[in-house]
């Protein structure tokens, strides 16, 4: 069952571990786009999507289990990012993305892209990070509190969707708007993904980007950093850092955008990706 999100936009569903896994994506033929969140969902990934698709790309942006509009339900053991990156493994073969697959992660999506590169479990053929956790530069103090198990059983319902909504409006910068904001939050209404959320902060831990960093140096796949600029998230000095220390990356820097530059910029960002994935 399918339903018509933009113009040639799709969100469709497959079955992944006995739940419906959802994801968006363009119905034709090119080469396959693999596309991950971190801490929202999807929708971080729909103002490029048809960009890339005009350019011949296979777009698909999947919601992670438990989040967006993904069934299921994250746990603190099936939210590590190592856990993330076997289910996103077991999705990519459940449609079928055969062969190398070029992959673009943004906030902790990232952290599950570099996981996917380093430890063989896709044939990454490009990696692409947007405004993505690196290094220790994560998990930021709105998602760390999130580890202590006291803040997690005494946390209501409004608290978290108030302090989603703040660190919604922060991500966008200027393309916030009131509508946008409400369409981010939309997933947070279920009690569902609010726990699958608060397992996928509960369970962030910077060892695992700490830990890529070695077979990073080693790596010969090319590396595509996008950066938002003005990310108070992730600041973009570990964008530098990164492009520095680890070879074969070229940083492309995107002024007057936050920490979802697809939104701030989408024809900017798209070009970039486009330009990098059919290189």
């Amino acid at each position: 069952m399918s339903e018509i999100v933009e113009t040639t936009v799709l969100r469709t569903e497959i079955q992944v571990d006995g739940e419906m896994a959802s994801y968006l994506t363009v119905e034709q033929d090119g080469p396959a786009v693999l596309l991950l969140h971190g801490t929202y969902w999807s929708r971080v990934w729909l103002p490029v999507l048809d960009r890339l698709a005009a350019a011949g790309l296979r777009p698909v942006a999947v919601d992670l289990p438990g989040l967006g509009r993904s069934g299921g339900e994250l746990t603190l053991e099936t939210g590590t990012v190592p856990a993330l990156a076997d289910w996103v493994a077991r999705f990519a073969s459940a449609v079928r993305l055969c062969g190398p697959i070029a992959v673009a992660g943004h906030d902790i999506g990232g952290a599950v892209a570099q996981h996917l590169l380093v430890h063989d479990r896709l044939e990454v053929s490009r990696l692409a990070l947007v405004n993505s956790v690196t290094y220790d530069s994560w998990p930021v103090s709105g998602v760390a509190r999130f580890r202590d198990p006291q803040v997690v059983a005494a946390i209501t319902a409004d608290e978290i969707l108030a302090a989603r909504r703040q660190a919604v409006t922060a991500a966008l910068a200027g393309a916030a708007t009131e509508q946008r904001i409400a369409d981010y939050l939309d997933p947070w209404t279920d009690a569902r993904v609010r726990r699958s959320w608060m397992a996928l902060a509960g369970a962030a831990d910077n060892r695992y980007t700490r830990d890529a960093v070695p077979a990073l140096r080693q790596n010969a796949t090319p590396k595509l950093l996008i950066w938002g600029e003005d990310d108070d998230f992730q600041k973009v000095e570990y964008a530098e850092r990164f492009a520095a220390e680890i070879p074969h990356t070229t940083l492309i820097r995107i002024p007057d955008a936050g920490h979802i530059p697809t939104e701030n910029a989408p024809g900017q960002v798209a070009r970039a990706l486009i330009d990098f994935f059919t290189a």
